[in-house]
């Protein structure tokens, strides 16, 4: 017993320790990894387990969900973000992207209509990201979410910010046009609680006509002018040349049954986040904190 309180305090581990850890034999786990059925990750040529991803992965084969079971479209949905669409791509994952908003990701997996979705929504009252209960999640009994990054979400304004913006009080009056998202997206949500935060009435601000329905879309507003400003992630304003005031770090998750997570769509893309590649191309894009990524934030 005091083998296995020491295997399970570790973050990884060795295959000696998972087969102690799960009562099986060392040649057991080695078939189980040949056949690609238990999640590993391949350091200088020695195999580690993931704690966390063993956990699920027992669990899994416990679970006997059989709405969990049925098969869903390889479908990313919820909210976009720069750098998990390049990651999408270039792991070849295979999941096709649907990004129209948070709020929509939520109601696709709940619907079966999706196998992953990016969320960032805040809760206002605990000034918490992403809680089950808070998002109508909570009746999943197969839940999961894990952590992708922390982002830095700010102002984006025009290229030298000519308005001379340095906050969100010069938003209110005439002269400012502001893009702004659809109502259930996370950018728009925590535009709303900044604002009642800082004690400005909604209704003070010039509103775009339309709103922007993802976050290159509102960067592509402000790059061509049709707004003057709009809340979105650094990655963004940095893709499009635009100039910056940061405001809230936030959290930006994955959530998905525990099923999915051990489809290869999601292991391709977990293990790509791990290259050298993917932290150099989260540092070059900005605004990214990816030291919790692949962290199990809740396990239903």
């Amino acid at each position: 017993m005091e083998t296995d309180r020491g295997s399970a305090a570790r973050t990884y581990l060795t295959t000696a320790e998972v087969a102690d850890y799960l009562r099986l034999k060392e040649r057991k786990v080695y078939d189980l990894v040949r056949q690609g059925a238990m999640p590993c990750v391949r350091v200088t040529g020695k195999l580690l387990f993931p704690r966390q991803s063993i956990d699920l992965w027992l669990m899994n084969h416990l679970e006997g969900d059989r709405a969990s079971s049925r098969p869903v479209p390889v479908v990313l949905a919820g909210s976009q973000d720069p750098l998990l669409e390049w990651a999408v791509r270039e792991s070849g994952a295979g999941l096709a992207l649907l990004c129209h908003g948070s709020g929509d990701g939520v109601r696709r997996l709940l619907a079966g209509e999706a196998m992953v979705a990016g969320l960032h929504l805040l809760d206002e009252q605990s000034g918490g990201y992403n809680r089950p209960e808070a998002l109508g999640l909570s009746g999943m009994r197969d839940l999961v979410t894990v952590r992708w990054a922390t982002r830095r979400q700010g102002l984006l304004l025009a290229p030298d910010n000519p308005l001379g913006i340095t906050g969100l009080e010069d938003l209110a009056g005439e002269a400012v046009w502001l893009a702004h998202r659809q109502p259930d997206a996370g950018a728009q949500r925590l535009l709303t609680w900044l604002l009642a935060r800082a004690g400005i009435e909604a209704r003070r601000l010039r509103f775009t006509p339309h709103p922007s329905l993802n976050e290159d879309d509102l960067a592509l507003a402000i790059r061509q002018g049709e707004a003057d400003a709009g809340l979105g992630v650094e990655a963004a304003a940095r893709r499009q040349g635009l100039a910056f005031v940061p405001l809230h770090e936030e959290a930006f998750d994955l959530a998905l049954r525990r099923r999915s997570y051990f489809e290869p769509p999601i292991q391709r893309l977990l293990a790509f986040a791990r290259e050298a590649r993917f932290a150099e191309r989260a540092e070059a894009l900005g605004g990214y904190d990816i030291g919790e990524l692949g962290w199990v934030v809740y396990n239903a």
